[in-house]
C-alpha cells in the first residue's frame, strides 16, 4: 500500500523547492518537487502555477518541523576565534 502523499509547501521558484527538499532529504526525509514550468523552459509559469514540495503524511509535521528550524550561525572564522 503506497504512503499518503501531502503538499508540505508551496514556492515561488523551483530552486527554493529543490534547496527545502534536499535539507529535507538529508534528515532522512523523502521529498519530492512537483512543478508546472513546461519542464523548466518557462520557470516564471511558477508565479501563476507555484511550486510544491511534496512529503509522505506521516512525515509533514518533522518536515515542517526541520524546515521550520533555523540555521545555526556559522562558526567564527577569525585565526583568533
Amino acid at each position: 500500500m503506497a504512503s499518503d502523499l501531502v503538499v508540505l509547501r508551496s514556492f515561488d521558484s523551483e530552486l527554493s523547492a529543490q534547496i527545502a527538499a534536499m535539507s529535507l532529504e538529508a534528515n532522512g526525509i523523502p521529498a519530492r518537487v512537483s512543478a508546472d514550468t513546461a519542464g523548466g523552459a518557462l520557470p516564471n509559469l511558477a508565479v501563476s502555477f507555484p511550486v510544491r514540495l511534496i512529503v509522505r503524511a506521516e512525515d509533514a509535521d518533522l518536515a515542517r518541523q526541520i524546515l521550520d528550524t533555523e540555521a545555526p550561525p556559522p562558526p567564527d572564522q577569525s585565526p583568533n576565534g
